[in-house]
């Protein structure tokens, strides 16, 4: 994010690095994340699960990082994504082309990379695309009527709650499936272990029930793929 920062900057294409941690976390947020917000509660406020994980909600991360900038857009992807150079510049000039909220998915990379110094080798390696989605953009003015409700990142779902909000309330909405901007190194998955399966469920249910909400909203969506299929494994 570092070099994908000053890379933009060359261009004055100004970025914002904000991390939204628990305090207990600060010693390894890196220095040069200029904006810094702490958490006050995790998943665990908002329920009961049978192996205690404190698993931040997304409003939370949210809400903090929308309130700490006035940049136009905001960008949101898991702590476990990197970013290639050209990342900011791609994501403004898809802004440019019109698209007010956007997901990229992530190319996945072999586990045999194990240290920063790989990096410039990691970002020659296109990798295979993953299925799932953990980078999103959206215009900051609209976060105001988003609903997410006690959802949290780290469990199955999450990627949905937070998708449905950016398709909803966009003027135009795209997902890029196969752009090589974002890697993650192995796709291990350990969301889906059956011991986090309550936390699944709790996500699920935050989408389930955003889908009623968003029931009117979404039959404009009719015919696109990513919408067919919510509402088919997981509609009312």
């Amino acid at each position: 994010m570092r070099i994908a920062q000053q890379l933009a900057a060359t261009f004055s294409i100004p970025v914002e690095l904000c991390a939204v941690n628990f305090p207990e976390d600060d010693e390894i947020v890196p220095k040069f994340f200029g904006c810094r917000r702490h958490l006050e509660r995790s998943v665990l406020d908002v329920g009961r699960f049978s192996i205690p994980r404190k698993l931040p909600l997304i409003k939370d991360i949210l809400d903090r990082a929308t309130a700490a900038t006035q940049a136009e857009f905001i960008i949101y992807s898991n702590v476990d994504i990197a970013v290639v150079p050209h990342f900011y510049l791609s994501l403004a000039s898809i802004a440019d082309e019109g698209w007010d909220a956007f997901m990229i998915t992530r190319r996945t990379l072999s586990k045999g990379y194990t240290t920063p110094a790989q990096l410039w080798r990691m970002y020659a390696d296109i990798g295979d695309r993953h299925p799932g989605n953990d980078c999103f953009v959206f215009r900051r003015e609209t976060y105001a009527k988003y609903h997410l409700s006690d959802a949290c990142i780290g469990a199955r779902a999450f990627a949905k709650v937070l998708g449905i909000n950016l398709i909803v309330h966009a003027q135009r909405f795209q997902h890029f499936k196969n752009l090589h901007l974002t890697f993650h190194i192995g796709d291990d998955r350990i969301w889906a272990a059956n011991k986090w399966a309550d936390y699944s469920a709790h996500n699920l249910d935050v989408f389930r029930r955003l889908l009623r909400r968003y029931s009117q909203d979404l039959s404009k969506f009719a015919g696109n793929p990513l919408i067919d299929r919510w509402m088919a494994n997981f509609g009312p």
